[in-house]
């Protein structure tokens, strides 16, 4: 079996241009072998860590192709350079996956210092606003497909206590995916955001709980597990399959709206 039979026959995004944000690992990194393994060209935007480095290589041992690119997303001038360095690689960019993301510090409002607030909704909401603004010269002439992570959090869920910063950036996300839906629609540009709960991931590597947090909890009482459907957290390949669905003409006359992930979790 050579690599390129390592390719799934169907094909639902291939010869397409895939641009991951958040890529070395959890949902990016997932979502990066989905869409690869679908045909698509996959550009990985991360800071240097090793990680990106090693789905890059994934990536390439199944046949496909991709590029890393060294990218802080709440940097414009890092973010529109790594956009330009993607198309001058692949001609276009058909796919935007704006998934970077961090929980950021969380602390009681009366506690948390403007800079940990604006470094959360930089990276979350900045960085997803950057993402979107330097690709679309690079799509706008022939359509393309947009999607945001953005949470639970912020959108059906308001119980993480000390997550104000965290929740206001997914909110705002949700709110940024609509009104660019609308704005795009005219450039054959779709834009949704899908908003996971809790998945096994290592976004917790990113997390500052306070212990002031612990003075503001409300003690809330749950049924056992915290996810009725499957009695667990997601796995990222869940995540990926969706993102695959939302990036391919499968959906292609759905925009403008979030899709919760999450089995069933925000309902409790």
């Amino acid at each position: 079996m050579d690599n390129h039979s390592k390719l799934l026959a169907d094909g639902r995004v291939k010869d397409k241009v895939a641009v991951i944000t958040g890529a070395g690992s959890g949902i990016g990194r997932a979502a990066a072998l989905k869409l690869a393994k679908h045909g698509a060209k996959i550009v990985l935007l991360d800071l240097i860590d090793g990680r990106s480095e090693k789905v890059e290589e994934a990536i390439r041992e199944m046949g496909a192709e991709a590029l890393f690119i060294d990218t802080d997303v709440a940097d414009p001038a890092r973010v529109e350079k790594a956009m330009q360095e993607a198309a001058d690689r692949f001609g276009r960019i058909d796919i935007l996956f704006a998934n970077a993301g961090v929980n950021g510090t969380l602390a009681p409002i009366e506690e948390m210092n403007p800079e940990d607030w604006d470094q959360t909704l930089g990276i979350n909401l900045k960085g997803t606003f950057l993402s979107v603004k330097y690709v679309l010269p690079h799509m706008t002439a022939w359509g393309g497909s947009i999607i945001i992570t953005s949470s639970i959090n912020g959108n059906r869920k308001f119980k993480g206590f000390g997550m104000s910063a965290y929740s206001s950036s997914k909110a705002g996300q949700v709110a940024f995916a609509k009104m660019a839906a609308l704005e795009l629609a005219r450039h054959r540009i779709r834009v949704n955001a899908i908003c996971p709960g809790a998945i096994e991931t290592n976004i917790g590597q990113n997390t500052n709980r306070t212990p002031e947090v612990s003075e503001i909890v409300i003690p809330v009482e749950y049924p056992q597990g915290n996810q009725p459907l499957e009695r667990g957290p997601g796995q990222p390949e869940q995540v990926a399959d969706l993102v695959l669905f939302l990036a391919s003409e499968e959906s292609s006359h759905i925009s403008g709206t979030e899709v919760y992930i999450d089995g069933v979790e925000s309902l409790l």
